[in-house]
Parts: C-alpha cells; sequence; structure tokens
C-alpha cells in the first residue's frame, strides 16, 4: 500500500547556519542577550531558512473558509450565512487579515473549501468546495476520509504554489461559523482534555450558550469515542479549512518554509499536524496567545512559545500577521547591526 503523501520525510533545519547566526549574534554591538527573543527567532529563522541572514520579506496568506454541520446545534453566536460573506470580504479587501496583508506587502489567498451556501466563482477566491461544509459530527462523521483526503491535498496544494513562488514563511488563517467548536472537538479527542477546559465563546457565546457547546461536545465525543489518532480524528471532528490547515502546514515544513502558526483554531491544526508527523515541529512558529482558553494548552503540548500576548482571538492570520513586524526586525537587527570588529567599538 503506497504512503500518504504526508508522511513523506522532512528536512531538518541546518544546523550549521544556526551555528553562523548564533556567532554572528555574539559578534554584534550588544551586550549579549541583550535583544531577548529576537536574537533566539533570528537564530531559529536562519536554521529553518538555511542561511546566516535569513529574511521575511516574502509571506504568503492563505485564509480557508468552510462551513461546519455542528452549526446546527446552535454552538455559535452567528449564522452560517457569515461565512461566504467574509470569503468576499476576504477577497474584497475589507477584513482584518485583507488590511494587514496590505500592511505588509503579503501575498493574501482565500481558499473556499466549502461553504454551505455555494458562492459560485469569486474574483481573488481559490474555489475547491469539497462540499458544502461538513456533517453535524454529534451524529456522525464530520467528514468522509475520501473528503479529508481532498481537503489535505488542497492545503498541500497552496503550500506548494507559495513555495513556488518563493514564500520565505506560510501563514495560515481560518474562516467558518462554528469551527471553535470543531476545533475544541479535535484538541479533546487529541489530548484527552474535557470539553470544559478548553471550550471558549469563540464568536462571542455567553455563559449559557459555552455550557451548551461543551454539552454538545461531549456528547459528540462519546458518540465517536474520543479519536486518538489523528488523521482518524481530523475526519471525525474537524472541519474542511482545518483539514486544509493541516496540510498546508505539513507541505510547508516538507518544502523548507517556516509556518507562522496563529490562534486557536490554527493550533488544532497544527497539533493534529505534530500528531502525525512529529518533525514538524521544528518548523513551527507560535505568532500569538490567543485569549480562547484552550490555547495555552495546545501551545504548551507544542512546546511553542508565542511572541505576541495581546487579548486577540479573531482568527483569520490577524494575530500572525501582527507578529509578522516583530520577527521581521528580529531579522534586520541581525543583518544589519556591524559587528565589533566594523564598528570598532571595544567588547571590555
Amino acid at each position: 500500500m503506497t504512503e500518504p503523501w504526508w508522511r513523506t520525510p522532512f528536512p531538518a533545519p541546518d544546523e550549521s547556519a544556526a551555528a553562523a547566526a548564533a556567532t554572528r549574534q555574539g559578534e554584534l554591538t550588544k551586550p549579549p542577550g541583550s535583544l531577548g527573543r529576537l536574537e533566539r527567532i533570528a537564530i531559529d529563522l536562519a536554521g529553518l531558512q538555511g542561511v546566516e541572514r535569513p529574511a521575511l520579506d516574502q509571506i504568503h496568506i492563505a485564509v480557508f473558509a468552510a462551513d461546519h454541520g455542528i452549526a446546527a446545534e446552535g454552538v455559535s453566536a452567528f449564522p452560517q450565512a457569515v461565512t461566504l460573506e467574509m470569503v468576499r470580504n476576504f477577497a474584497r479587501g475589507g477584513a482584518a487579515i485583507s488590511v494587514l496583508a496590505r500592511e505588509l506587502g503579503a501575498r493574501l489567498e482565500v481558499v473556499d473549501m466549502g461553504t454551505s451556501v455555494d458562492g459560485g466563482t469569486l474574483d481573488g477566491v481559490r474555489r475547491v468546495r469539497i462540499a458544502a461544509g461538513t456533517a453535524n459530527f454529534r451524529h456522525g462523521p464530520a467528514m468522509s476520509q475520501a473528503e479529508r483526503d481532498r481537503a489535505l491535498d488542497a492545503g498541500r496544494e497552496v503550500a506548494s504554489d507559495a513555495a513556488d513562488g518563493g514564500a520565505e514563511a506560510f501563514l495560515g488563517g481560518e474562516m467558518g461559523i462554528a469551527n471553535t467548536t470543531a476545533a475544541t472537538a479535535l484538541a479533546c479527542a487529541l489530548l484527552g482534555a474535557e470539553p470544559r477546559e478548553l471550550a471558549g465563546p469563540g464568536t462571542g457565546l455567553d455563559t449559557p450558550g459555552i455550557v451548551h457547546k461543551v454539552a454538545v461536545i461531549e456528547q459528540a465525543l462519546e458518540h465517536h469515542g474520543w479519536p486518538t489518532a489523528p488523521m482518524r480524528a481530523l475526519a471525525a471532528l474537524g472541519g474542511f479549512e482545518i483539514a486544509g490547515l493541516t496540510g498546508a502546514f505539513i507541505a510547508s515544513a516538507q518544502r523548507g518554509v517556516p509556518v507562522l502558526v496563529d490562534g486557536f483554531i490554527a493550533s488544532v491544526a497544527a497539533l493534529v499536524a505534530v500528531r502525525a508527523c512529529p518533525a514538524l515541529g521544528r518548523w513551527l512558529i507560535a505568532t500569538h496567545r490567543s485569549a480562547e482558553p484552550g490555547h495555552d494548552r495546545i501551545l504548551a503540548e507544542l512546546e511553542l512559545e508565542p511572541v505576541l500576548d495581546l487579548g486577540m482571538r479573531l482568527g483569520e492570520g490577524s494575530g500572525a500577521a501582527v507578529a509578522v513586524p516583530i520577527l521581521r526586525s528580529a531579522c534586520a537587527v541581525h543583518a544589519g547591526m556591524a559587528t565589533f570588529a566594523e564598528a570598532g567599538v571595544s567588547r571590555g
């Protein structure tokens, strides 16, 4: 039997490039360690990009969008129509991630994985449309294995195109009404955590709404027997956009492109990917800490420390985009500062 593409081995980060970057950091005109995490970021990126002086000038942002059958259980404060409306908003440049992408000079790609209403061909939107949203996973699997594989393949194609276009980092975002419910269920299954520990307000649920959301997730997990195999859990409980992100993260690392991980839902996709492909973890950079209560638990499992903590929980890749200028600053000072020898400064 042929192995799935996502089992293809990953390249290892370039330890010699990271070592050269670390040596350079020790020679720059500053006290050792005085730039804090900026120094570690530059060294890590050097290893991932295989160069002594890394750069993040070319950022590829992809927002995967899809609807969820679990929305029928009343777990979201917004109707499913919002997913397609936001896809149009992304493409027209009106969403937060659209504004941030322009500010960064980054390419923004919107991927319709399957909204509940078919919006047809839209300018600026890659049309994949596996189905009109997933099924209600309270009563059965969210998607078939074939649908899961199509979603993974779509993520792979997006990431491969980004790598072919010279992306120096891949940034994945998502949109989908009820996708915090799917992500929470998936995280609970993989971590063995109770839903009440991870469930949050998502799009703005009040306390009774969160209690109901927890109950729905509990019933779904019992129905599916708390699956722990990552790709099985993804099909049972996930979403097309979560699977798309999972595939994109794996394919980016296979191509040697660092992955900038956004908030709660993107981190759940990263958790699925790392559980399936443990070597992927070295290619992930956590950009911010989401205000969703389950995010800390996932970051701890992935052994990632986020760059920012601004109380954000928008999704779309917005938190990751806000972190990019800091990552770029790390690269800039690493590459542009003079060494003690170059500046004629005494080292004491």
